[in-house]
């Protein structure tokens, strides 16, 4: 046995634990803490009795635009880099990311990429590249919406944080850390020197090639044509996002009335938690996105049993949703390849009999 391998197989073996075992850890603890602050029993009553699933339903068939949307935002992307794909098979890469995201983070952009790329024979960095400023579009776009939603209910905020110091104090701890900023800035300052810095090394080349190739994939959205319809899909995709958030706020009494109370307030607090809650590591926002709901409502008085219910009910439909929409995806996939090897089969025989005559 090489000597070598057995620091690599420790080093993916600390990999994977980083990748898949800690964002599952973070699901299982989140959701463990979630359930001991509720009371289940009176949590599944509210559900059997206030629930109205036809509007879980109704969000749920408006969540599937979301997708289009995507998928129609990406190819603009794509076609700038010379990558034509049929929109069907993008949305289906779309379906897919968020099943395998469900049982490996993080995973599911990089299955995406790598579909794409086996499929359209193209170079996986580039079609990553251009992923990785698809998803930094969506940060942006987070971004600017939590500053709305923090001068549409600075308010109601303040007065929340002002009865919850501990609260208050702890996210203002987090955020003035002068470790969160320098790790920040030594991170960008070693990439930086990584990328421009000259070497023989073929491995280190390698990846400073794979970079650059990674860049030229993300910086096409700065030179790409259709940056209007590009935008205009991106406002799409964000308002189903709300939409869709907005709709499943029908299904309970609780949520309705805070609705009525508050305006559309309350729904665009709880969707820009929420939509932050989905930066934290863990399968398929399992944990996160329930409690930021939870803390969302608590802004406007709905008690955890009744928040509670609605952020199960609605991240568990979504779920299964995507779980229906995984399999489907992976049996298209199946089929297509064996149409398109079926098909060079074909192509080869002919040839082959061409080539005889």
């Amino acid at each position: 046995m090489n000597a070598n391998e057995t620091p690599t197989k420790r080093r993916r073996v600390i990999a994977d634990l980083l990748k898949y075992i800690i964002p599952l850890i973070i699901s299982v603890g989140l959701c463990y803490l979630l359930f001991t602050g509720i009371d289940f029993k009176e949590m599944i009553e509210i559900v059997r009795r206030d629930c109205d699933f036809r509007w879980i339903a109704a969000a749920l068939g408006l969540s599937l635009f979301s997708y289009l949307f995507r998928a129609l935002r990406w190819s603009i992307q794509l076609q700038a880099l010379g990558i034509r794909m049929p929109l069907f098979y993008l949305v289906l890469s779309m379906f897919g990311t968020y099943a395998v995201n469900l049982v490996f983070p993080r995973l599911g952009e990089v299955w995406r990429s790598g579909y794409v790329a086996q499929r359209q024979d193209a170079p996986f960095t580039a079609v990553f590249g251009s992923m990785v400023a698809e998803r930094l579009a969506d940060t942006i776009t987070v971004g600017l919406i939590t500053l709305l939603t923090f001068v549409l209910a600075s308010g109601a905020i303040s007065t929340y944080l002002s009865d919850n110091v501990e609260t208050f104090s702890s996210i203002r701890h987090i955020l003035m850390s002068p470790w969160l900023w320098g790790a920040a800035i030594a991170m960008i300052a070693a990439l930086w020197w990584f990328l421009r810095h000259k070497t023989q090394n073929k491995t280190v080349s390698k990846i400073q090639r794979a970079f650059k190739e990674l860049w030229q994939g993300f910086a096409v959205i700065t030179t790409m044509p259709g940056k209007g319809r590009w935008l205009l899909w991106t406002a799409c995709l964000w308002g189903c996002y709300f939409t869709q958030l907005l709709i499943a706020f029908l299904a309970f009494p609780s949520t309705t009335g805070a609705l009525h109370d508050h305006g559309l307030t309350v729904a665009l607090v709880a969707f820009a938690l929420s939509s932050i809650s989905m930066g934290v590591p863990s399968n398929g926002g399992i944990g996160p996105w329930q409690w930021s709901i939870i803390f969302a409502l608590g802004i406007y008085g709905v008690d955890t049993s009744n928040s509670g219910a609605f952020a199960n009910v609605v991240l568990a439909s979504q779920t299964l949703m995507q779980i229906i929409l995984g399999i489907f995806t992976f049996i298209m996939i199946a089929a297509d390849r064996r149409r398109k090897k079926a098909s060079k089969t074909v192509i080869h025989n002919d040839t082959k009999q061409k080539t005889t005559k």
